[in-house]
């Protein structure tokens, strides 16, 4: 996968279901970087199911686990109105309109982000 970052709300979708087919089963780290209310881990190393943008809602869903017996729960992290998304090879940065940023970010092989 390419580095994108991108405002265009109208390849949101198409870059997130590259991601999806790129990573489906990875076990991700999803971090919440929040000025506000300070930097939360909100799941690490559990396997990422998905990431999709509904414009209709104007909301990016990340999903984690409910593929298998040991995480047998999607756990489903929402981003309302963001303003940017950036993927790279090992991950994604997305920005919401209120400046927190959320960071998804893939283990390797090997174990290591």
């Amino acid at each position: 996968m390419t580095n994108t970052s991108t405002t265009d709300r109208a390849q949101w979708v198409r870059t997130l279901d590259q991601l999806t087919r790129d990573h489906e089963g990875d076990p991700v780290v999803i971090e919440v970087l929040d000025q506000t209310y300070g930097d939360n881990e909100q799941a690490e190393r559990v396997p990422f199911a998905y990431a999709n943008y509904d414009p209709r809602d104007d909301v990016v869903v990340i999903a984690v686990g409910g593929r298998s017996g040991r995480y047998p729960v999607a756990l489903r992290h929402m981003i309302w109105h963001p303003v940017e998304i950036t993927t790279a090879g090992d991950g994604m940065r997305v920005a919401d309109s209120g400046g927190v940023i959320t960071v998804v970010g893939f283990f390797s092989a090997d174990g290591r982000l």
